[in-house]
């Protein structure tokens, strides 16, 4: 990690949490968050925890730390409590074979407190320290983290039914 990263991570850390490099013994978290990254709108029955077993799921975590894999956690007290991730691969945000795409998820009791945005924000310059030009995601209209990533450069790239294929140029 640069000098330039080891600050910007220094300046991130506070008394209320933390955001370094995910280790190679916490790639199963990536399981739960995949779940917490799942949008249930209001009012809606949360599906099974079983439903990150489908294949248009597990393309996010299975076999997580190959070559284009890079992924952050936030800890809070020794406990991670959200991360952020990208790898290159067929997703719902699958832009192109030289665009990561990125998922992102806190356990809810750690929504809206910022930590979030940190994690993208450090994420966003990870990416660009990397050498990629881009970074996509796919998200529900009605999720309120749209607002998030347009916050930190994301741009709707393409308008489906439900969703946006969002990027961030980072060149």
């Amino acid at each position: 990690m640069s000098e330039h990263m080891q600050n910007y991570y220094g300046s991130l850390c506070t008394e209320m949490y933390g955001i370094r490099e995910i280790r190679p013994e916490e790639y199963p978290l990536l399981d739960d968050f995949l779940y917490e990254a799942i949008y249930i709108p209001e009012n809606v029955e949360a599906p099974p925890r079983d439903i990150i077993e489908q294949p248009e799921l597990q393309v996010y975590v299975a076999d997580f730390g190959k070559k284009d894999d890079n992924a952050l956690v936030a800890v809070q007290d020794e406990t991670v409590v959200g991360a952020v991730w990208s790898r290159i691969m067929k997703d719902y945000g699958h832009v192109d074979d030289q665009i990561p795409s990125l998922a992102i998820a806190l356990f809810k009791e750690y929504r809206g407190q910022g930590i979030g945005t940190a994690l993208m924000r450090q994420m966003l310059l990870l990416l660009r320290e990397k050498g990629y030009e881009k970074v996509s995601l796919s998200v529900q209209k009605a999720n309120y983290a749209v607002k998030m990533y347009k916050a930190v450069g994301f741009r709707v790239l393409e308008d489906r039914e439900e969703e946006y294929i969002m990027v961030c140029d980072l060149v």
